[in-house]
């Protein structure tokens, strides 16, 4: 190594804090310019208001574009984003952690391989390709009708779709086919937490349960399920998160109504409404956060 060099890697060698602020100053300043200066304007825009009569943005702090949070429509868009969200959370932990317990527990060499690949082999495709498909699948005419139709199952799937809310001409075009899309696409982020936190449960814990005369049903409640517990939550962060914020899935399938992110580009697009679409973005953005707290307490950053 030629002096120069030599100079340099010695000096800091001898300074092992300065070398750590050096190799981090870069992701660092990306982080805070970028992203957090990023997020810094948008709520700035957010204590902005448009002119009524000029459709201009008046750049002086107020508090009304919040008020406008307050309306009929736009606490129904918030309501119906975040109980989509928890709906498709409660039942993503429903449905992952009996595979994460298997995958976990019992699976072992070629099968254990095969349910990996199984559960991220959706996440090599593309989004919207998946996304796209189910549309083609849960259409009137797409082949789970059909399945369904050949079953004798036809009335059923009638009256489902007859249901206010939930219901629709078909499973394409209602609340229940895209909550189906939204638990299928996001479905992989809650097992895989939940997996690696039931792999770190000590199996001598188990075994101690038993020897003290615990049956199986009762260990799992009180031994493998707290445990795991945290991992449910880190993984109810993902699934809880992304359907908040997800635009693409209510604009895709589902009827007209309206998602915060669908909402957020409306307005930011058509409308030309930056302050409202701004202080939408900070609704997610607080729920989150509050969400994150309590997610916190619960040890599920330990699980991540």
């Amino acid at each position: 190594m030629s002096g120069p060099l030599r100079r340099v890697s010695t000096f800091f060698l001898r300074h092992p804090q300065l070398t750590v602020a050096v190799l981090l100053a870069p992701p660092l300043l990306w982080l805070g310019v970028v992203y957090l200066g990023s997020l810094a304007a948008l709520l700035v825009q957010s204590f902005f208001q448009i002119d009524p009569y000029t459709a201009k943005v008046v750049r002086e702090p107020t508090l009304a574009t919040y008020g406008e949070l307050f309306t009929r429509s736009n606490l129904s868009i918030i309501l119906r984003t975040t109980t989509m969200a928890a709906a498709v959370t409660v039942a993503a932990a429903l449905l992952a952690f009996p595979l994460a317990y298997f995958m976990a527990r019992h699976a072992r060499g070629r099968l254990r391989a095969l349910l990996y690949v199984a559960v991220i082999l959706p996440l090599w495709s593309s989004y919207i390709v998946r996304v796209y498909s189910w549309k083609l699948i849960l259409a009137k005419e797409g082949i789970l009708s059909w399945f369904i139709a050949h079953l004798g199952l036809s009335p059923v799937l009638d009256a489902v779709l007859a249901l206010p809310v939930v219901g629709g001409p078909s499973l394409s075009f209602s609340m229940l086919g895209m909550f189906l899309v939204f638990l299928y696409i996001w479905l992989p982020y809650m097992i895989l937490p939940i997996q690696a936190a039931l792999e770190r449960v000590p199996r001598s814990l188990l075994e101690a349960s038993a020897d003290l005369g615990a049956r199986p049903t009762r260990t799992f409640w009180s031994v493998t399920l707290p445990l795991a517990f945290p991992g449910v939550v880190a993984g109810s962060i993902f699934t809880f998160s992304l359907t908040l914020g997800d635009f693409i899935i209510p604009g895709t399938i589902g009827n007209s109504s309206l998602f915060l992110g669908q909402a957020v580009l409306r307005h930011q697009g058509t409308a030309g409404n930056i302050p409202l679409a701004a202080a939408l973005t900070v609704v997610p953005m607080v729920i989150m956060a509050v969400y994150l707290a309590i997610a916190r307490r619960l040890g599920a950053f330990e699980a991540l």
